[in-house]
């Protein structure tokens, strides 16, 4: 989406579309599937799980990090990933709202 149509929406349905694109990739569904397994956070066993090069994985981790999905801790020469709680609540959120719309409405629709 064009920086100058975003103007267009509000605040809420613009930070829901940038959720909604980072997880709009099955490598990006399975990294999160992948630390919400994990204890701990994750450095580079991200690679080992996941049949894509390093480089893929990292702009993977940098979209799903910028959406506010996960975090990542410098420890040494490495940075430890994990599931940001906040950015789902979002996801969340957004869903049981349209959950809850469909539920008042059914049967008034086509």
């Amino acid at each position: 989406m064009g920086a100058t149509k975003t103007e267009h929406y509000t605040d809420q349905q613009n930070e829901i579309a940038i959720l909604a694109k980072a997880l709009g990739h099955p490598a990006r569904i399975a990294i999160i599937e992948f630390l919400l397994k994990a204890d701990s956070c994750i450095c580079g066993d991200i690679v080992n799980e996941l049949s894509l090069a390093q480089p893929t994985i990292s702009q993977h981790l940098k979209e799903l990090k910028n959406a506010g999905l996960i975090k990542g801790n410098v420890e040494g020469t490495a940075i430890c990933y994990c599931v940001d709680e906040k950015g789902f609540e979002k996801v969340k959120g957004f869903f049981e709202h349209i959950t809850t719309t469909i539920e008042k409405k059914k049967n008034e629709c086509c």
